[in-house]
């Protein structure tokens, strides 16, 4: 990577990237639109028992039982109880190289908007919260900082969440 290069930059060759803007616990957090099926309001939840945190609970989603991750488990964010406002971003991710539709909880959705690569900068090594391997990249925006998460090496590194995810899908 070259200097002043992010991640991001390498993944879309420096074009603007389309992101779905949404809160978790006070900070913002943004996925690509092209993952992006369906903004839902809270649904049901069904407990999995034995299931690993990140992924403990399944929802109906349009007749199909999909898991309901939530990025808050991953980044070490304290849980909150739902509001009005709350959300579940469904979502299409690849695991095990089969696409693969999981809901992530968010707090609050926002829009979708447009990054520049310009305005984008790898997570800084020291001083963060957060794991750096689970950040893509940090964005600026109007002056504030929006996350993009790195989804591949979430759902790769919290334990039991891939296989848990595989296993209800094949069901």
């Amino acid at each position: 990577m070259s200097k002043g290069e992010t991640s991001m930059d390498q993944a879309h060759g420096g074009e603007a990237l389309q992101v779905l803007t949404f809160d978790l616990h006070g900070e913002t957090f943004a996925l690509e639109a092209g993952v992006v099926r369906e903004v839902l309001d809270l649904a049901p939840e069904t407990a999995v028992p034995g299931a690993a945190p990140f992924v403990a609970a399944v929802i109906n989603f349009r007749g199909r039982v999909i898991p309901l991750a939530d990025l808050r488990v991953a980044f070490d964010l304290e849980r909150s109880a739902p509001t009005a406002d709350s959300r579940i971003v469904v979502i299409e991710h690849e695991l095990d190289g089969e696409p693969t539709l999981v809901g992530l909880r968010a707090d609050k959705v926002h829009e979708v908007t447009t990054i520049d690569p310009a305005e984008t900068e790898e997570a800084p090594r020291v001083g963060l919260r957060w794991r750096t391997d689970f950040i893509r990249g940090l964005a600026r925006r109007r002056g504030d900082v929006i996350v993009v998460p790195d989804l591949h090496q979430i759902f790769e590194t919290r334990g039991g969440a891939r296989g848990a995810v595989v296993h209800l899908n094949q069901s």
